[in-house]
């Protein structure tokens, strides 16, 4: 479907302008908040999950002396506390999102968080938590994370959490790498952990015994069908428990110092253990169990790397999961080049990404032993964990942005091209940090339940890197794009969409596989294109925007949420790279996105749309609600600026890319 030259609108005005008008404010806004040095960093928020372990952790740093909280920490414990309590829902849970529903692990843990800082059981926000927690399931219902943690201060029994054993860095067939990176970091850290059955101290008396709900059992539940993963592993776990006690002390030492090694190695060449929150908490941990002195240099940096997450101006109090300067860099340059492709911001983003280039073999190559290193991570330093999402993203921006030292650049694009293509999966699609990381049973073992385990293919890395390689000019018909798209094809869903991994959900999977498609030469006649088209025209909302809830991955389908720039700004980009930029849809959420404009050319977005993991963490990325507005005004207005330029040229033609 293509547009006139001029698209009409409800302001009284046409769209074309004043898009560019409205583009040309973002743009300036996004450039006033580039660092000096070329690069963006906006803050990165989540659930009261992240305050509620960071109280675990100060008990861990310091244990109760004489019945109470050692001194030094109650100042940051009470600022944890209220930032805590400053989120509890009217119904008295905490949720894993905003506006979300009580969630049972997150209410857990805030309990236990406020109640060891000495909120007393009856007060009547703990008595209406407490409540709801015990109508969720109660303890027992928490995921293994919550168990885990709370049976290292003896507050949840250990025989019922799974068993998490240092041998696993032992294993053969490189079992380790099998699991997705961020998993793996968390399991070699707290085995450690784990082995040392810590026990820490809590104040006298403390207990949750009020959490447990009668009748229901502690023990991990069996399928029903004898033969299955699940229960193979649930056998497996008790084999474990028993070796824990009675097996070789010989190969236990040789584990834990096969796994310290590993995570020291790992240390050293990131801002912390795997660059995000709770690796880098569990390293502190085994530091600690491993007997690495407060004072051990070592020590000192991993507490320091895990305090630089927090954030306390003095009117608010969080934890951010990690950093994300390299994924905000590349999108902000990348929609501002698109808008000026001669902005000076663009020179100055160019030099520091090219300078952030990994040159480090990571676990990555472990599968690509011959690969030449190249790729982004997506915090500031974190060496052996580049990712193919922000690679891609960061070869889409320098597309666009120009480095003092053109021959650099190249060879640095170069690498980066060969790399992604290297980090094709088997079955053609791209997956965020390793290939064929689709070991599926592994999701069946009792610790998985934080639907992390695996790292497999999905929609919308794989549409990302099919436009990434595209903006390289890598031909149509190269064997690796053919298989990405042959790919995305047979992993669209029956009502249309694409599933979106990592962001919420299937609006931010359709737009960037549409967005791959339209690089790749797919033609906008094609059944699969017009039936994804076609599903974001009918999920609309009545404001002329486009919302979707975190619900989504819980339900296994779309579901609606109040629109939001960053979803509205997905559906536009993906329809016009569908094909579709003058239909009454584009329009209205067009004029949605001009009339939510602030004056200074920024947005507002409340809600969560980026997913860390489905159904259990996601994540509120603050400068979405900006540079991807920014990005689709852009190109709607390019639609009609070409439209009105050669619209015999263009209407017809079966293809619009998403630079076009």
């Amino acid at each position: 479907m293509r547009a006139p030259a001029q698209v009409g609108s409800a302001l009284g005005r046409p769209l074309g302008p004043a898009a560019a008008q409205a583009a040309s404010r973002a743009a300036a806004y996004l450039e006033s908040l580039q660092k000096p040095d070329g690069h963006w960093c906006a803050e990165l928020t989540a659930d009261t999950t992240l305050e509620s372990d960071y109280v675990l952790f100060l008990l861990w740093l310091y244990p109760p002396r004489n019945g109470e909280w050692a001194p030094e920490a109650r100042p940051m414990l009470d600022k944890a506390i209220q930032s805590i309590l400053d989120r509890q829902l009217p119904g008295g849970g905490f949720n894993i999102y905003v506006k979300g529903p009580a969630e049972i692990s997150a209410s857990v843990k805030a309990y236990f968080a406020l109640k060891v800082a000495g909120l007393p059981p009856d007060d009547p926000r703990m008595r209406q938590l407490r409540e709801r927690i015990l109508e969720m399931g109660g303890i027992q219902a928490t995921n293994s994370y919550v168990k885990v943690n709370l049976s290292l201060f003896g507050l949840y029994p250990r025989k019922f959490c799974p068993s998490i054993p240092p041998e696993v860095v032992l294993l053969p067939f490189n079992f380790l790498y099998q699991m997705s990176s961020w998993t793996r970091a968390i399991v070699v850290s707290l085995a450690i952990v784990h082995a040392a059955n810590p026990q820490r101290p809590v104040p006298p008396g403390f207990n949750l015994d009020e959490l447990w709900l009668s009748g229901g059992s502690p023990a991990f539940r069996r399928d029903e069908h004898l033969l299955t993963w699940h229960n193979f592993f649930l056998v497996t776990d008790h084999i474990l428990k028993w070796w824990e006690r009675h097996g070789s002390k010989t190969l236990r030492r040789k584990a834990i110092e096969r796994a310290k090694e590993w995570m020291i190695e790992h240390l050293r060449y990131s801002d912390g253990l795997g660059a995000i929150y709770p690796p880098m908490l569990y390293a502190v941990m085994a530091l600690d169990v491993l007997g690495f002195a407060p004072d051990d240099p070592l020590r000192v940096e991993a507490v320091r790397q895990f305090d630089n997450l927090m954030v306390d101006d003095g009117e608010r109090f969080f934890f951010q999961p990690c950093f994300s300067p390299i994924w905000d860099t590349a999108i902000a340059a990348y929609a501002l080049g698109k808008h000026d492709s001669a902005s000076p911001a663009l020179g100055r983003t160019a030099d520091w990404v090219l300078a952030c280039e990994i040159r480090r073999k990571g676990d990555w190559s472990v599968k690509r032993p011959d690969t030449e290193p190249s790729g982004w991570a997506f915090e500031y330093v974190n060496e052996f964990y580049p990712d193919i999402d922000d690679t891609a993203m960061v070869m889409l921006a320098l597309s666009r942005a120009r480095a003092s030292d053109p021959a650099a650049q190249e060879a640095c694009q170069k690498r980066a091209l060969d790399w992604l293509l290297a980090m094709q999966s088997r079955d053609g699609g791209w997956a965020a940090f390793d290939v064929d990381n689709n070991w599926n049973f592994l999701s069946k073992v009792p610790f998985a339940d934080h639907n992390a385990m695996l790292d497999p293919t999905c929609p919308d890395i794989t549409g990302r890197v099919l436009e990434s390689l595209a903006a390289h000019a890598l031909p149509h018909d190269h064997p690796a794009v053919r298989r990405g798209v042959e790919w995305l094809v047979k992993h669209q869903e029956a009502d249309g969409s694409w599933y979106g991994r990592w962001g919420v959900a299937y609006i931010y999977g359709t737009c960037f596989a549409l967005r791959g498609l339209a690089a790749s030469g797919e033609s906008e006649r094609e059944a699969h294109v017009l039936r994804a088209g076609e599903w974001l025209r009918s999920i609309q909302n009545a404001d002329g925007g486009w919302g979707e809830s975190c619900a989504s991955y819980d339900n296994g389908g779309f579901t609606a949420g109040p629109s939001t720039p960053s979803q509205t700004a997905w559906a536009i980009l993906g329809l016009i790279a569908g094909g579709d930029a003058g239909s009454l849809s584009v329009q209205h959420g067009i004029e949605y996105l001009l009339e939510n404009q602030r004056p200074d050319g920024s947005w507002e977005e409340e809600l969560a749309t980026g997913t860390g993991f489905p159904k259990v963490f996601y994540l509120n990325y603050h400068l979405y609600k900006d540079y991807f507005p920014l990005l689709a005004l852009d190109t709607f207005r390019r639609s009609q600026e070409s439209e009105a330029r050669s619209p015999n040229e263009t209407a017809g033609s079966g293809i619009l890319a998403p630079d076009s």
